[in-house]
């Protein structure tokens, strides 16, 4: 189970803030980088749930570093769910990073919509933190590397144990591990009652290798 993180979270001021990220798992020592000379440390026990909003706003500070997305646009979150994470949990300073007085909430598009919805609709009932995590995979999903990468995470494992909480019968589902975003748009294709797929089984499907590749490379 991968219940709880070690964390140490460095902090780097403007104009090269980034933050880095390192944890302690199964006795090994993995990090995340951080462009950034003067930091901040905080060294923290933080249970899976945050870990993953620590990787997440890890990912939106390079993006907003290179004028790429605002923090509510590469979180999917709102200007005050991120006012809310960034202060029960994160150093007072690093609030000011994600420049939140100068963002407004973006609306999301058809498809993220969908995404959503689906996602919404295998949550957890009546966990706020389930609902939080369906927005911030649906906005993550649009982005163009596997989806661990995109949140940030160290690797695809750390994905499906995500999934496995927040959307257990979701995460059932993938039996065969296709790739996860792969494996969103059949389930939105069955869901409006079509396939895109004229396979008449996956193992007979010339894109085989492109639903099921493996993503750790």
């Amino acid at each position: 189970m991968l219940d709880r993180r070690q964390i140490r979270i460095q902090w780097g001021t403007r104009p090269s803030h980034g933050m880095r990220i390192s944890y302690q798992l199964d006795g090994r020592r993995h990090s995340r980088p951080a462009r950034a000379r003067q930091l901040l440390r905080m060294d923290a026990e933080m249970d899976f749930d945050e870990y993953v909003i620590a990787c997440v706003l890890s990912r939106a500070l390079e993006e907003i570093d290179v004028g790429q997305a605002t923090a509510t646009e590469a979180t999917g979150l709102s200007r005050a769910e991120l006012q809310e994470i960034l202060t029960r949990r994160f150093p007072p300073g690093l609030v000011d990073a994600f420049s939140l007085e100068e963002v407004s909430d973006v609306e999301a598009g058809v498809e993220e919509e969908l995404l959503r919805g689906m996602l919404l609709s295998y949550a957890r009932p009546g966990d706020p933190a389930s609902a939080r995590f369906a927005k911030i995979v649906a906005r993550r999903a649009l982005r163009h590397e596997h989806l661990w990468q995109d949140l940030g995470l160290y690797n695809r494992s750390e994905l499906s144990h995500l999934l496995a909480t927040h959307f257990p019968t979701l995460a059932a589902g993938n039996t065969n591990k296709m790739r996860w975003k792969k494996y969103f748009y059949r389930k939105l294709c069955e869901a409006e009652g079509f396939s895109l797929c004229t396979a008449p089984t996956c193992r007979d499907c010339m894109d085989f290798k492109s639903c099921f590749a493996s993503e750790e490379s």
